[in-house]
């Protein structure tokens, strides 16, 4: 059976690695840090009226999961808005998948054909070792530990999704995949938020990455900020995603299969040396690079902090997990929604870690649920 990520934190250790973040936050830090690609003047707009979009990378076989995906988050929330959706794959879409898509939202829906150069396995990769490296997660029963496609979805994901010719016009997007649920009729506009509060990235689950796949990640974003240190915010996140000042990654990232976000963030300056300078390295098909674990760790030490979001009031599932609002009046009148399921307190999720990182006091009542 594969396994899933997994990491119990204990009270105790949780105790320990909070005076540790507080104590060695400022690894990357000196005088010539600064912030980048980020507007410093906002202009506040209306919902329903920001340059954004509804993303899904999917296949002819996923219709079924993209129709209710699509039909949920219509009558969640978009049936207010209209934002247009743009639905990407790596082949063509079949009549039949527009079609069943199309009838379920009034809003405007595109279809692209990803690129090859931006899908498949770059030619200079050396098979042998990236086959070798594909064995040794096999050996360890990691789940997609084998799957030559999911390393072309995460590379993709990381590096190519906000270049789409379908996806440039737009600057905000909120990623959708197949098969999920939302459990929650929302009466805001998520990219009006962000755009009003001057946010870059939203969230609403946050878990441990398996260490396995991704062995050198860490130290080759070290090799980059090295090489870069301007890069770095001043009131960056390093704490959520190290708990010794950056010697080593600790796991956490923000779960990308649902994340809103400016894409003018990727397409900035900062961002796009260093997934150019990953991309050079062949992670993503030597180990298993994921775009969560990439992603997290750009938010994490190119914006500051008060320029991450956490979604609290999106009820949301993606096997194996979900989150309910911690908002107890959310509940039942605007949700339907399991909390007993919900992950954030659970031994596993990285909220209790950003929920210290952004100023909160751990009490009783938040520490983390261990697993039976």
């Amino acid at each position: 059976m594969a396994k899933f990520p997994y990491r119990p934190m204990g009270i105790a250790v949780s105790i320990f690695l909070v005076t540790a973040i507080l104590y060695n936050s400022r690894l990357y830090f000196g005088p010539g840090s600064r912030l980048l690609d980020v507007p410093t003047v906002i202009e506040p707009i209306q919902d329903g009226t920001a340059n954004a979009v509804l993303l899904m990378l999917a296949r002819n076989s996923e219709l079924d999961g993209a129709v209710s995906s699509v039909k949920q988050l219509e009558e969640k929330f978009n049936w207010r808005y209209h934002y247009p959706w743009v639905f990407l794959n790596e082949e063509p879409f079949t009549e039949e998948f527009k079609e069943q898509v199309a009838a379920v939202t009034k809003a405007n829906v595109s279809f692209g054909l990803i690129p090859s150069e931006d899908w498949y396995q770059p030619g200079w990769i050396d098979e042998e070792k990236a086959k070798a490296g594909r064995d040794a997660l096999v050996e360890q029963d990691i789940i997609y530990g084998d799957s030559v496609s999911y390393r072309n979805m995460c590379r993709f994901q990381s590096r190519a999704f906000y270049k789409q010719e379908l996806v440039l016009p737009y600057r905000w997007y909120w990623r959708v995949e197949p098969h999920v649920s939302f459990h929650c009729d929302m009466d805001f506009d998520p990219f009006a938020y962000l755009h009003n509060n001057n946010k870059v990235y939203g969230f609403n689950i946050a878990v441990y990455e398996w260490m396995e796949t991704i062995p050198s990640l860490w130290p080759t974003v070290k090799e980059f900020i090295n090489l870069h240190p301007q890069y770095v915010a001043q009131n960056n996140s390093m704490e959520f995603i190290s708990n010794d000042g950056g010697s080593k990654y600790n796991g956490c990232h923000y779960w990308s299969n649902m994340e809103i976000a400016d894409m003018e963030f990727w397409r900035g300056e900062a961002y796009t040396a260093y997934v150019d300078y990953l991309e050079s390295t062949g992670g993503f098909y030597y180990e298993r690079w994921g775009d969560a674990p990439i992603h997290t760790m750009a938010v994490s030490l190119f914006l500051s902090k008060d320029k991450i979001h956490f979604f609290d009031e999106i009820g949301y599932t993606h096997e194996p997990h979900s989150h309910c609002p911690q908002n107890l009046g959310l509940l039942p009148s605007r949700c339907n929604c399991q909390v007993g399921r919900s992950i954030d307190w659970r031994d596993w999720s990285c909220y209790p870690k950003w929920f210290i990182m952004q100023g909160q006091t751990l009490s009783l009542g938040h520490a983390p649920i261990e697993s039976h």
